[in-house]
């Protein structure tokens, strides 16, 4: 019988944010790759694009124009998947199969520059401290009203993750229901602090940074790291050391940290493969439904696609969909990857 190495022989590991398992296949990283490659968007981008419908002074598609805004700007989204509006249904759920119910919600922009071409790993700090400020009237605002129950700040980056426009933007959608993740995430760190009057995350990050295997970086406030339990490639979760529910409850230094350590993150993943490197991130944090949230942990998590390449992405098909999450290489060698890879931009190197 062959003796179990975890960095060569298959096996599965615990998500406890969300009470599922992920199947990790290392010794797979070796086979040849003879699928689809993506296109590098060789385009160079200018600072002013005037078909942009982002960019300062610009009309959007339904006629309004933008103010030209020299910080970040939010506006309401033009195409929301969620409308403001209270409705009531006469519909009986008869069936337990059958079930519906009305959703409501605002959707908002924010654009994070008003510089076409200037993502978050090229801000200076102060611009990026800004869109955290940002972030934080918004989730204020949006969270008060009193429908709203939970906030959910994200960002889709590139193409391949169906970004419509390379101005750099994320999204805040608030609406009525705790979206299906984030139910799933309370409900553990529920169980997880009823039972020890402790936050999960807090415990996690305590056994993450003795072990050191998955560190990519730490500053005072925050720390970086590929979560034992990531699906993607290069997987990564930002995690305050202080335990507190939300961005509103960030004190200046936390700020100043976070906006550091989201440059850094950025920068690592551009420079994986010298490209500006796409992904979905997102922040999880306590909801607005006015009850107290002590299992909380503040944490953003990031997904990128990239796999072997900036032309090759992972792809979420088959077993994944129909059985479990499954990754090749191992979260340590990911973070290990990351770790070394430098902090200053290859942009910047290459000049």
């Amino acid at each position: 019988m062959k003796s179990f190495n975890r960095e060569e022989h298959p096996h599965r590991r615990y998500n406890p944010l969300l009470d599922e398992w992920v199947l990790v296949s290392p010794h797979r990283a070796k086979r040849p790759w003879q699928g689809q490659q993506e296109k590098i968007n060789a385009t160079v981008l200018s600072g002013y694009d005037e078909n942009c419908y982002l960019c300062p002074g610009n009309q959007r598609s339904n006629g309004t124009q933008n103010p030209n805004y020299r910080k970040s700007y939010v506006f309401d989204n033009d195409f929301p998947a969620l409308l403001n509006e209270e409705m009531t249904s006469d519909q009986t759920d008869a069936s337990p199969f059958f079930k519906s119910k009305p959703e409501r919600g605002i959707n908002r922009v924010v654009c994070f520059s008003p510089e076409h071409n200037k993502t978050i790993p090229e801000m200076p700090l102060d611009e990026i401290q800004n869109i955290i400020h940002t972030w934080i009237a918004q989730y204020k605002e949006l969270g008060a009203y009193d429908f709203v129950n939970y906030v959910q700040i994200f960002e889709n980056k590139g193409s391949i993750m169906g970004c419509s426009n390379p101005h750099p933007h994320g999204q805040i959608w608030a609406q009525s229901s705790i979206p299906t993740q984030v139910r799933k995430t309370q409900e553990n760190l529920s169980h997880y602090f009823n039972k020890s009057n402790k936050s999960l995350l807090s415990d996690y990050l305590k056994e993450e940074l003795i072990a050191k295997e998955r560190i990519v970086f730490e500053n005072e406030h925050f720390v970086l790291l590929v979560p034992f339990w990531a699906v993607w490639p290069f997987e990564i979760l930002i995690v305050s050391k202080r335990h507190f529910g939300n961005i509103a409850e960030m004190i200046r230094e936390e700020i100043q940290s976070f906006a550091e350590i989201l440059k850094i993150t950025t920068i690592k993943f551009d420079n994986i493969f010298e490209t500006t490197f796409p992904y979905s991130a997102g922040i999880h944090q306590s909801p607005t439904d006015g009850l107290l949230h002590p299992e909380w942990h503040f944490h953003m998590h990031f997904y990128p696609p990239l796999l072997r390449s900036a032309t090759v992405k992972k792809f979420m098909v088959g077993y994944e969909m129909l059985a479990e999450p499954q990754r090749d290489i191992t979260p340590e060698k990911s973070a290990l990857l990351l770790k070394n890879i430098s902090d200053i931009h290859y942009k910047i190197k290459n000049l």
